[in-house]
């Protein structure tokens, strides 16, 4: 599998494993893991708030047995904090940040984290303060590197300034489109996306009928139920497999660092690394991008 490389060395698989859906149960989720390492996926993504902490202890548990391979990569996040109450609120502060890490160690049987991310963020935050947590506990050795996921065009900018960020997670596909307007910045400045979300909640697959109607009854973005229905439609007439097609539009992006699939089943997973290797032309890329709309942030500019 391609791998790709981040600022400060570490490489990621192409095709990352989203450990968000792994569940609860150790004994379905191990299997999973277990196939992607098998299949070639070397990254694998989760966050301290994933079940409230349950996920990474799953995903440490289920690497133990590869902590001596160099190549396995782990992702983590921080950012929310649990309450007392049971509530989640957010706190972007450098006391949780690097307390957060300490808990996030400690579930995952790990002395390091390969890649701390923030999980979230708003212009508002104390920036400046969370971008020294993540520079203090690189420099500690605590952390290989950091990153951040948002959707927000100002705070990513602000750490695309400021910091020393190595990747950004942002939901990107062929449908929300809406980070190509900032993929030359990123390009530019050596930083990888973690693209989210690549088959947009089951509609780029082949139950893409089922999601438009389960989920996507009201519409989304620029689009209307009608119109993203027309949408599929034409774009199946150039590639009818549409996670191929997805897969194959993200990958043709040279910011692009991981594509991060989540997996419920063993099934599920192999069925994602089928797709990944399917190739799909430049040409009906191309064809297939000029059928949807150019989609642009609305929110969180300035």
């Amino acid at each position: 599998m391609q791998k790709n490389i981040l600022k400060s060395g570490i490489e990621i698989s192409e095709l990352g494993l989203g450990c968000m859906s792994l569940g609860t149960d150790y004994k379905t989720a191990q299997p999973i893991i277990e196939s992607a390492i098998e299949n070639g996926i070397t990254y694998f993504d989760t966050a301290d708030m994933y079940d409230q902490g349950i996920n990474e202890e799953i995903v440490g548990k289920a690497l133990k047995r590869y902590q001596n391979r160099d190549d396995i990569v782990i992702g983590t996040k921080v950012g929310n904090r649990l309450t007392e109450d049971g509530s989640i609120t957010w706190d972007p502060s450098k006391k949780h940040i690097k307390e957060g890490v300490k808990g996030s160690l400690q579930r995952l049987g790990l002395d390091h984290i390969d890649l701390y991310q923030l999980h979230g963020g708003t212009i508002d935050d104390p920036l400046d303060e969370t971008i020294s947590a993540f520079d203090e506990l690189k420099q500690e050795g605590i952390i290989r590197a950091y990153g951040i996921s948002s959707i927000r065009p100002n705070v990513i900018d602000y750490y695309l300034k400021h910091s020393q960020i190595e990747t950004l997670m942002s939901q990107f596909n062929l449908i929300d489109n809406r980070p190509e307007s900032l993929l030359d910045d990123i390009h530019e400045k050596q930083i990888k996306v973690l693209a989210r979300g690549p088959v947009f909640k089951g509609l780029l697959t082949s139950n893409s009928n089922e999601a438009l109607d389960k989920k996507f009854a009201d519409g989304i973005f620029d689009y209307t139920q009608d119109e993203l229905g027309e949408t599929i439609a034409s774009v199946k007439e150039i590639e009818s497999n549409l996670t191929a097609l997805s897969f194959n539009y993200l990958t043709s992006h040279d910011a692009l660092g991981s594509i991060i699939v989540g997996a419920s089943s063993v099934e599920q997973l192999e069925e994602n690394v089928e797709n990944y290797y399917k190739d799909v032309s430049l040409d009906q890329i191309k064809a297939s991008r000029e059928r949807v709309k150019d989609l642009q942030y609305t929110q969180h500019l300035k």
